[in-house]
C-alpha cells in the first residue's frame, strides 16, 4: 500500500509539472478568421470615410437652404409655390442669372411695381436671339425676328415691327427712332410736324422701283456731297433752289481745257428731269446733240 502511494504521487507530480501536456501544435495560417482584414477593412475604411463626406455636404446644403430661402416651421419665408407652377418671391432677391421655362412669364403683382436693379450692370432680357438690354443711359432691343409691344390688359397692339399687319408707329413720347439700316416701303411724318432724317456719317436711300420724296418742302443739308444716282432719270418737280456760296468754284481766269478736271453744267427739262452738259467753254448753254428733254426744253 505504501509502494502503491509513492507511486501515485510521483505520477501526480510529474503530471503536475508538465505544462505541454496535450499540446498540439496547429498552424496559425489555417485558423478561421473573423472580422475585417486585409483589402475588406480598407474598403470599409473608405466608404466610411465617403458616408462622412456627404453628411458634411449634406449638412452645408441644409443650412444655406435654411439660411438663404428661409425654410422653417410655418414654410418658406422668402417665395411661394403654387400648383399653377407660379413661383412668387415675397422678399428682395439677389439673383445674377435667371432662366426661366418656355413660354414663361415675368411680372408683379397687380397693384405693385416690378423693380429689377442691376449693380453696375446692364439688365439682358434674352430670348434665342432677341435681347433687351437696359443701360444706365439707353435701353435697346435687337431681335432679328421682329417685335411687338401688348397691353396685357386690353391686348392692344401699342407697337409693332410687322409690316404686313401693322403700320410702324412709334409710341407717344418718343420722338427719335435711332437705327443703322431700315427697309420698309415708306416713311411718313403728321400732317402737322416736319420728317427730319439725320446721320452722323452718309446716308443711303435707295429702292428697287425708284424713290419717291414729296412734301410742302423739302430741304437737304450735307457737309460732303451729295451724289443723285438713277438708271433712266431724275425728276425735280416744283421749284429747285440751291445755293451757290457752298458749291465749289475755279478761280478766274482759269483755263477750262485743263486736262485735269472736267466741268459739267446742270440743266432741267421743263418737265423736272435733270441732266447734265459738259462745259468746253465759257457761257456755255444746254444745248446737246441729244435732246434730253423730247420735244419741250
Amino acid at each position: 500500500m505504501r509502494e502503491k502511494a509513492v507511486e501515485r504521487r510521483n505520477v501526480n507530480k510529474e503530471h503536475n509539472s508538465n505544462f505541454k501536456a496535450g499540446y498540439i501544435p496547429i498552424d496559425e495560417d489555417r485558423l478561421h478568421k473573423t472580422g475585417l482584414r486585409g483589402r475588406k477593412g480598407n474598403l470599409a475604411i473608405c466608404v466610411i470615410v465617403l458616408l462622412f463626406i456627404l453628411a458634411v455636404i449634406n449638412l452645408i446644403i441644409t443650412l444655406v437652404i435654411w439660411a438663404v430661402i428661409r425654410i422653417g416651421p410655418n414654410g418658406c419665408d422668402s417665395m411661394e409655390f403654387h400648383e399653377s407652377g407660379l413661383l412668387r418671391f415675397k422678399q428682395v432677391s439677389d439673383m445674377g442669372v435667371i432662366h426661366p421655362l418656355y413660354k414663361s412669364t415675368v411680372g408683379g403683382r397687380r397693384n405693385e411695381d416690378l423693380v429689377i436693379t442691376g449693380n453696375n450692370q446692364p439688365i439682358v432680357f434674352q430670348q434665342g436671339t432677341t435681347k433687351l438690354s437696359v443701360e444706365k443711359d439707353k435701353t435697346s432691343i435687337t431681335s432679328d425676328i421682329g417685335m411687338e409691344f401688348v397691353d396685357p390688359r386690353t391686348q392692344n397692339t401699342l407697337f409693332s415691327t410687322d409690316y404686313e399687319t401693322h403700320e410702324f408707329h412709334l409710341p407717344n413720347g418718343v420722338k427719335i427712332l435711332n437705327v443703322q439700316k431700315a427697309s420698309t416701303e415708306r416713311i411718313t411724318s403728321n400732317a402737322t410736324s416736319d420728317l427730319n432724317i439725320k446721320v452722323d456719317g452718309r446716308a443711303i436711300v435707295r429702292g428697287n422701283e425708284g424713290v419717291f420724296i414729296t412734301g410742302k418742302t423739302i430741304e437737304f443739308r450735307m457737309g460732303g456731297n451729295m451724289e443723285l444716282k438713277a438708271e433712266n432719270s431724275i425728276i425735280l418737280n416744283g421749284t429747285v433752289m440751291v445755293s451757290p456760296s457752298r458749291l465749289p468754284s475755279s478761280s478766274y481766269g482759269e483755263q477750262f481745257s485743263n486736262g485735269n478736271w472736267l466741268r459739267f453744267k446742270l440743266c432741267m427739262c421743263a418737265d423736272g428731269t435733270l441732266f447734265k452738259v459738259q462745259v468746253t467753254g465759257h457761257n456755255m448753254g444746254c444745248q446737246t446733240s441729244v435732246n434730253p428733254c423730247g420735244a419741250t426744253h
